[in-house]
């Protein structure tokens, strides 16, 4: 298990507020739906369900791509915040609302519904190298 993936699952559970349950990989977290399912150290909001084979995921000569989609009961400012207070543990900084970089990659937050779209609220995840 990639020392990263660890970190991010412990990270989430104190998030929770703890767990009776330890989860001893990334596979496992990804099952419980914790984590989002191709990009394996990024959690999934309490409240979001990834939909799975909505999103695309592949590999470039400057890095990997990933677009995943998530939704649930939640609201924007709710996911903003939760992902603003999670990111940076992970090695994330912020670049602007809704944006981070680690290393060469970006990570978008997105709503494709739009402001004000009414719940279930959708949220798009893009992940992409950073540009020349």
């Amino acid at each position: 298990m990639k020392p990263r993936t660890f970190f991010a699952a412990i990270v989430v559970i104190a998030l929770l507020g703890g767990a009776n349950v330890i989860f001893a990989g990334s596979s496992l977290a990804q099952e419980a739906g914790l984590f989002i399912k191709d990009i394996e150290d990024l959690p999934l909001m309490p409240g979001l369900v990834e939909e799975l084979g909505s999103g695309t995921a592949f590999d470039t000569a400057q890095g990997r791509i990933v677009e995943a989609y998530a939704t649930g009961p939640v609201s924007e400012g709710g996911v903003m915040a939760f992902y603003e207070k999670t990111l940076p543990q992970l090695g994330w900084r912020r670049l602007d609302i809704g944006v981070f970089q680690r290393e060469n990659e970006v990570l978008k937050l997105e709503f494709p519904g739009g402001p004000g779209a009414a719940p279930p609220l959708t949220v798009g995840f893009r992940l992409m190298p950073v540009g020349p």
